[in-house]
């Protein structure tokens, strides 16, 4: 049974959606003005796990994350480049999607962008006038401003938990005498001469940045949706308006479970562009890999801050190294096997009852860091089973076929774990010697004299030789086969 941490109440519900077999997703996508950092990609990240164990679990689900293409900040970047908005928001839209799939992620079902939807928030927006939740002011020029009544919703700040008169109270709020009530927010603004604009019954204008979301919502999926995700940063104001706007035009309960991930904080300082730490993901895959980005916000809670410092990085690369390590020795060992496998029940029971517990910590609110936590003890189960060079025993070749599918499997569903083995380890090996500035030509050279050493019966050249190896943080393993070598942290 899958129970959610639904914001909208603050507590685990039990997951049933509104269609038995189906699962509506949207979530709050980017606004496509530069390249996106590397805050922007934890939520698709964790979205991608999301509809990957709904559907391992037996739903069909129809994920939905947007791009915002009309927004102040497209404006002004067009203004500085001296291109259109279009032409800006379209570049890097295309740039996020490249950054996206060098991720190794699911692509979404539906990618809507503002710019296709105004005729259905023109029309939202008509009928909430109509029904009394929005009033139209005095704009620019000839043109008219039209802004929501949170006054006339009586349950603004449900999934908040604020209060309109604390709010009023408790913030400073610019005052604006066209409004009914200082909180009241826009839905659409008369353009300036400069700026793109769309007709409407109002005079030329754009929407506000909430009605967006709302009306790309209700064109997709109707009145009603599943499940609604965003950064924790998005409940108050712009979740909070999505629920008054699409509610007050329908007057049916909007999204059933709200979810929202927290923030990415660097060394333990938040992320922010004044203090100088925010780094593109564009950037940051240039020195790492993608698998490690992902590690970093999959093996932390969504709902915990996730840290992006260098020893997060580093812990994510010794973690990797892990898994793939053994991946790696499971595959050099079936290769040593022949004849017909025998099946090992006992670790099939074994994998079995993990993977129950593996289920249970998805179930329980995507709980990933628990499920690492098994993953982590059934490797080290099969470690102790199974060594390089060791001479295989009637259930070797089961016990590796098994744990090399169990592994996958559960890389899967999180998009991990599913490149080469030994490609990935050379992968990780030469970023680590680059950052130690040791050259992979010197350890083979060195690791081939300690072997000539070994077989010359030179052993105080090859405790020499392992000693300055082990001072590059090199491991090495002496097998029948030969010596293996690895960079260890």
């Amino acid at each position: 049974m899958l129970k959610i941490y639904n914001t909208l109440g603050k507590k685990l519900e039990e997951f049933k959606p509104i269609k038995p077999g189906q699962v509506s997703i949207y979530v709050c996508g980017p606004t496509v003005y530069d390249y996106l950092h590397v805050g922007n990609f934890r939520g698709p990240v964790f979205f991608n796990f999301v509809k990957n164990w709904l559907e391992h679990i037996g739903y069909k689900v129809e994920y939905a994350l947007n791009f915002t293409d009309v927004e102040d900040k497209i404006i002004n970047r067009a203004v500085v480049e001296k291109k259109t908005a279009k032409e800006i928001s379209e570049f890097y839209i295309q740039e996020y999607k490249k950054d996206f799939l060098s991720l190794g992620l699911t692509p979404h079902d539906y990618n809507p962008k503002v710019t296709d939807h105004m005729p259905e928030i023109i029309q939202m927006i008509s009928q909430l006038i109509e029904n009394k939740k929005a009033y139209v002011t005095s704009g620019v020029g000839q043109a008219q401003d039209v802004n929501y009544s949170i006054s006339d919703f009586k349950d603004y700040g449900k999934l908040s938990g604020r209060k309109p008169e604390e709010l009023q109270s408790g913030v400073r709020i610019e005052v604006d005498e066209k409004k009914k009530n200082p909180l009241d927010f826009a839905l659409w603004k008369s353009a300036k001469s400069e700026e793109a604009n769309w007709p409407s019954p109002w005079g030329a204008g754009r929407p506000g940045w909430h009605i967006e979301c709302s009306a790309m919502i209700h064109a997709l999926f109707g009145n009603q949706i599943d499940i609604h995700g965003g950064g924790l940063d998005l409940m108050f104001p712009h979740h909070e308006n999505e629920i008054a706007q699409s509610e007050g035009c329908t007057g049916e309960t909007f999204v059933k479970y709200w979810m929202h991930w927290n923030m990415i904080q660097f060394n333990g300082a938040k992320m922010s562009k004044s203090i100088g730490n925010i780094i593109s993901l564009r950037d940051f895959l240039k020195d790492q890999h993608p698998e490690i980005y992902k590690w970093m916000m999959l093996t932390v809670h969504y709902r915990s801050t996730a840290e992006f410092g260098v020893e997060a990085i580093d812990r994510a690369i010794s973690g990797l190294a892990r898994v793939y390590s053994a991946l790696a020795m499971a595959e050099t060992v079936l290769a040593t096997c022949t004849g017909e496998a025998k099946k090992d029940e006992k670790f099939e029971t074994e994998l079995t009852l993990a993977w129950q517990k593996i289920m249970e910590a998805f179930n329980d609110d995507f709980g990933t860091p628990a499920g690492f936590a098994v993953m982590f003890d059934v490797i080290r189960g099969f470690n102790a089973k199974n060594k390089r060079g060791m001479k295989p025993i009637p259930t070797t070749q089961s016990q590796c076929e098994q744990f090399i599918a169990f592994i996958k499997t559960f890389g899967r569903l999180l998009s991990l774990f599913q490149q080469p083995a030994s490609d990935f380890l050379t992968s990780l090996d030469n970023q680590l010697l680059k950052k130690s500035g040791v050259s992979r030509d010197l350890v083979d050279q060195l690791v081939q004299e300690r072997a000539a050493a070994r077989l010359a019966k030179d052993f105080a050249r090859s405790d020499e030789l392992r000693k300055k190896l082990t001072d590059m943080n090199i491991a090495v393993s002496d097998l029948p086969t030969g010596s293996f070598w690895e960079v260890v942290k």
